[in-house]
C-alpha cells in the first residue's frame, strides 16, 4: 500500500510539473520584450532550437522605422561576421571534394599573395587564413572594407597585406582580422574555378535549402522584405535607407557580406546541431570536426569569467568555441554598419538560438545573448535583463569618463594653423588623402573611401577629424621631421577596432591642387 501511495504521489507530481511547465513563448517572450523596451530597438528577429527542433520564433519592430513594414521571419538581415563560418564551410566542401587541402600554401592558389614577412608569406597555409593568428594586429587594414561604399577591390586587399606590419609573431597569438577571410574567399574561387559568390550559392546555400540567403548582386525590391540598418542619432535610431535598389558585391563578402532571414539561419543552425543523413553526406563529420577544433586560444575577459565561468575560449575555422557554465558552446557574432547578429549552438544538447537586429545594438545583443544562454546552461543563475543592462551601462559610463578625452571645446582648424600639414599624402595600402582648404577651414578627404571625409578641428594644441558620417573620430599626428610620416589614432581608444587608423603612415606627395 505504501509503495502504491508513493507511485501515486510521484505521478501527481509529474502531472503537476507538466501542467506548470512554461511554453517556449512564455519563457522567451518576456526576455525579448524587456530587451526591445530597454534599448528601443528598431527591429529584431529571434529563433530558438531545442533538441534539434525549432521551438520558438519571434519578430518585433519594423524593417525601417516609420515605414510601417514589420519584421518577419523571412526578412533579410546582414549577418556580418556570421558569414565567416559559411566561408569556412565552403572551403571544407572544396577540401572534401579533393580540390584543396587545408595545409596548402596560400601562394599555391594566389601567387600574388605577400605578407610583410617573407617567411610568413611562404609558410601561410589555407587553414591559417581562418584562425586570427597571422601576426596582424586587430582589425588591420579594415579601413579598406568600411565605411561602405568605397573603391577598394579584393586585389587591393591582397596587395596591401605586404605593407601591414605584424604586431606579433606568426601563430603566436590571437587578434581578430577580416582581411584574411577575404583572401580565403579568393583562394576558394581559385580552387573552385568560379567566383566566391557563385561557389557559396552552389556549395552551401542550394544544398541546404537556404533559399533566402543572398550574396553578391541582387535587387532589394525583388527579394523583399529586407531589413534596413539603423544608426544611433541624437533622437534615437535613424534608418539608413539605401538609395540604390541593387545590392552589389563588396570586397568583404567572404568576411561579412552575407544576408539571410531568420528562418534560413535557423535551418543553417539545425544542420550543425542535428544533421540529416543527406547533410552528413554533403559535409561529413570529419570536416565538421575540423571546423570546430580549437586552434587559437582567445583572451577571456573578466566579464565572461564572472557571468559564464568560462575557462576555455578559442577560435576554430569560422567559429568560436567556449564553455559556458560548464556547457560547450560554438558561436559567432556579427557587427556591420547598423546590423548586429548572433548564432549560438550548444551541440551536446542540440540547443541553440539566432539573434538578428537591424540597429547599432552592441549592449542589447550582449544582454540578450546572456539571458538566452542562461535558459539552457544555468537557469538558477539567471539574472534579469535590467540587471545585466545596468551593469553594462555602469561600466560604459566609467570607461567613457576615464578613457575618452573631452573634445567638446573643439573649433574648426584654419589653414594657417595646419600650414605644415596641408597637401596630398599617401599611405602604401590605403592610398591618397587630401588635407586641403575648404569652406573657411581644412578638410580631410580620402581618394578611395569617400565616406572618410570631414573637417579638421582644433582641440587645444591637437587636431582631430570630425567625420561627416559620424563614426569614430581620429587624431592627426604631425610628422616629427620634415621627411617623416603623418599618423592617425582613434580619439576614443576603445572605438571599434576596424577603425585601424593606427596602421596608417602617410608620406607627403605634393601640394593641394
Amino acid at each position: 500500500m505504501r509503495r502504491l501511495a508513493s507511485a501515486l504521489a510521484a505521478l501527481l507530481a509529474l502531472v503537476a510539473g507538466t501542467a506548470g511547465a512554461q511554453t517556449p513563448k512564455e519563457r522567451f517572450d518576456p526576455l525579448i520584450d524587456a530587451v526591445v523596451a530597454r534599448y528601443h530597438l528598431p527591429g529584431i528577429a529571434v529563433g530558438v532550437i531545442e533538441h534539434g527542433e525549432v521551438v520558438y520564433r519571434r519578430t518585433a519592430g519594423e524593417l525601417a522605422l516609420g515605414s510601417g513594414q514589420p519584421v518577419t521571419p523571412d526578412a533579410l538581415f546582414k549577418i556580418a561576421s556570421n558569414s565567416k563560418a559559411m566561408t569556412a564551410t565552403l572551403l571544407a566542401r572544396l577540401v572534401q571534394q579533393g580540390k584543396l587541402r587545408w595545409d596548402d600554401p596560400v601562394k599555391r592558389w594566389l601567387p600574388a599573395f605577400r605578407m610583410y614577412d617573407p617567411w610568413v608569406t611562404e609558410h601561410m597555409q589555407v587553414g591559417d587564413l581562418l584562425t586570427h593568428r597571422s601576426g596582424l594586429g586587430e582589425g588591420a587594414g579594415d579601413l579598406m572594407l568600411w565605411p561602405e561604399p568605397n573603391a577598394f577591390t579584393r586585389q587591393d586587399i591582397v596587395a596591401a597585406l605586404a605593407y601591414l606590419k605584424p604586431r606579433y609573431s606568426f601563430r603566436a597569438g590571437y587578434a581578430y582580422d577580416n582581411l584574411l577571410y577575404v583572401v580565403a574567399g579568393e583562394v576558394a574561387a581559385a580552387a573552385g574555378g568560379a567566383p566566391y559568390e557563385t561557389l557559396l550559392r552552389r556549395e552551401v546555400f542550394e544544398p541546404l535549402g537556404l533559399s533566402r540567403c543572398q550574396v553578391g548582386t541582387w535587387r532589394r525590391d525583388a527579394l523583399a522584405p529586407v531589413a534596413v540598418p539603423h544608426a544611433r542619432g541624437d533622437k534615437g535610431y535613424e534608418p539608413r535607407v539605401p538609395a540604390d535598389p541593387m545590392v552589389r558585391p563588396t570586397t568583404m563578402e567572404a568576411a561579412g557580406g552575407v544576408q539571410c532571414s531568420l528562418d534560413d539561419m535557423l535551418a543553417w543552425a539545425r544542420q550543425w546541431l542535428a544533421p540529416t543523413p543527406a547533410q552528413l553526406a554533403w559535409l561529413p563529420q570529419a570536416q565538421r570536426d575540423k571546423l570546430w577544433t580549437p586552434y587559437t586560444p582567445m583572451p577571456i575577459s573578466a566579464q565572461r569569467r564572472a557571468w559564464d565561468g568560462t575557462r576555455l575560449y578559442a577560435y576554430g575555422y569560422g567559429w568560436r568555441i567556449a564553455d559556458v557554465d560548464g556547457a560547450l558552446t560554438v558561436s559567432h557574432t556579427g557587427t556591420l554598419s547598423g546590423m548586429y547578429s548572433a548564432l549560438y549552438l550548444l551541440p551536446d544538447r542540440g540547443d541553440g538560438f539566432v539573434v538578428l537586429i537591424n540597429g547599432d545594438a552592441e549592449e542589447a545583443r550582449t544582454v540578450l545573448i546572456e539571458v538566452l544562454l542562461k535558459q539552457f546552461t544555468a537557469p538558477d543563475k539567471a539574472r534579469s535583463v535590467a540587471a545585466y543592462a545596468d551593469e553594462l551601462a555602469a561600466k560604459e559610463s566609467h570607461r567613457h569618463a576615464s578613457r575618452v578625452p573631452d573634445t567638446s571645446r573643439r573649433q574648426p582648424a584654419t589653414g594657417k594653423e595646419l600650414a605644415g600639414l596641408l597637401g596630398v599624402w599617401r599611405d602604401p595600402w590605403f592610398g591618397e588623402i587630401r588635407l586641403c582648404p575648404r569652406d573657411n577651414g581644412v578638410a580631410f578627404e580620402s581618394a578611395k573611401s569617400p565616406r572618410l571625409r570631414g573637417p579638421v578641428m582644433r582641440v587645444g594644441g591637437e587636431f582631430l577629424v570630425q567625420w561627416e558620417h559620424g563614426d569614430a573620430e581620429a587624431w592627426l599626428h604631425a610628422p616629427t621631421s620634415k621627411l617623416g610620416n603623418l599618423h592617425m589614432s582613434k580619439v576614443d581608444p576603445d572605438a571599434d577596432f576596424s577603425y585601424d587608423f593606427e596602421d596608417l603612415a602617410f608620406k607627403r606627395m605634393r601640394d593641394c591642387d
